[in-house]
């Protein structure tokens, strides 16, 4: 008689092209997984099994639910994904709907629910906050903004422009530009017109390689600031020397001991922080799955709903990671943020400790991980935060006649 445990299926969403297929994210995932399972507390296998949707803004809407719901067909218990909160916002309802576990990983908080799950890699409101408070503590008054005509650069964009007024801060001018804008040279030119102390870009990043060309074009020394879009560093080598001396918001830290650790098993996994995110959701999905006391895509997430102050690979040491029931708080706590110099080839500055409040990710870069951009780095980008909110779930039936 056959006693072999089948295995548990996790699906591996992906929203945005990967270099590598995703092989370094799913790695990542796994070595986070096994490492529970090495605790002898989850008694059968767990495969991965990976989707590559081109959704928005490269892709389709479309794509990316049609890509979730081959993951629900295929078996899994829990997916992972996506990575863009405009992508977010699809699959929240699909999640809710299909009644399936999901985490994703963008900076949009509202992509929470009932059944959606959300390991925060930056924050759309939280961001602006700390770059405007930098801004300020370095006698910058007047702003140019440009932004991703997208929700995710509308978002950012509102969150300064509530945080402005209470520093002090005025916006002379701002520009949505399409978040795959290959030239962006009229409407730096507009901007540099109302001569402001300082550009601000914020958005999904693409776009930010567009500004740094046009700002070099037209010879405008200015200090440029902008989210965790510049994280595209790690992955776009080539884009690095563009952002020479720009400040933006990271999510990894050098002191953090679990990214020690890692970074001597897998330092590709160590060396930016989507590996290192990915790690830690392996992490909390393998306690999810250790905790559950039923197999099943409900037991997965009343699994995840148990897990409380686990230590966190990103952030400052120190940082714990923990999710709760819909409607709950959930939390993820640390240290405060820090501005600093990223390490250009030949340097690696010290940095400066800024007030903010409980919650955020932190530190240097990696060893050869963080952009080399020789620029200032604000780490972390306040609250990467493990969050739900509230949302109705549907039937799973209903939910696939919805997208086919």
């Amino acid at each position: 008689m056959e006693t072999t445990a089948s295995p548990i299926v996790v699906g591996l969403l992906y929203d945005f092209p990967q270099a590598d297929g995703g092989a370094s994210f799913e790695d990542a995932v796994r070595l986070g997984i096994d490492d529970v399972a090495s605790t002898g507390r989850i008694d059968r296998p767990v495969e991965l099994v990976p989707h590559l949707a081109r959704g928005l803004p490269l892709g389709t809407a479309r794509e990316v639910e049609l890509g979730y719901f081959e993951l629900v067909d295929a078996g899994a218990l829990a997916v992972v994904g996506p990575s863009i909160s405009d992508n977010g916002l699809v699959v929240r309802d699909l999640a809710d709907e299909a009644e399936v576990p999901t985490i994703n990983y963008t900076g949009g908080a509202h992509t929470r629910g009932e059944f959606m799950f959300h390991y925060q890699v930056g924050s759309l409101d939280e961001e602006p906050v700390v770059l405007a408070e930098h801004l300020a503590a370095h006698g910058r008054r007047t702003l140019a903004v440009i932004h991703d005509h997208s929700p995710v650069g509308r978002g950012y964009a509102d969150a300064l422009d509530a945080a402005c007024p209470l520093l002090g801060l005025e916006v002379l001018g701002r520009s949505a530009i399409s978040p795959l804008a290959d030239d962006a040279g009229p409407i730096v030119r507009r901007l540099r017109a109302a001569d402001p102390d300082a550009l601000v870009y914020l958005g999904l990043g693409v776009a930010a390689r567009t500004v740094a060309l046009a700002v070099e074009d037209e010879k405008w020394d200015v200090p440029v600031v902008a989210n965790s879009a510049l994280m595209f560093g790690y992955a776009r080598r080539d884009w690095r020397a563009g952002w020479e001396g720009w400040v933006y918001v990271d999510t990894v830290s050098d002191d953090n001991v679990g990214r020690q650790r890692l970074r001597e098993r897998s330092p590709r996994s160590a060396a930016g922080p989507v590996g290192v995110a990915a790690y830690d959701i392996g992490r909390l999905l393998g306690e999810a799955i250790a905790r559950s006391a039923h197999l099943t895509s409900a037991g997965v997430k009343e699994g995840l709903e148990r897990v409380k102050r686990l230590p966190a690979t990103s952030g400052h040491e120190g940082t714990t990671m923990g999710f709760g029931p819909s409607r709950a708080s959930t939390w993820c706590c640390a240290s405060g943020a820090t501005a600093r110099p990223c390490r250009s080839a030949s340097e690696r500055a010290k940095g400066e400790r800024t007030g903010q409040q409980s919650v955020p990710h932190g530190g240097t870069a990696a060893e050869g991980g963080g952009p080399k951009c020789g620029g200032r780095v604000l780490r972390p980008p306040a609250r990467p935060r493990l969050g739900r909110a509230g949302g109705h779930a549907r039937s799973r039936r209903r939910a696939r006649r919805a997208v086919r």
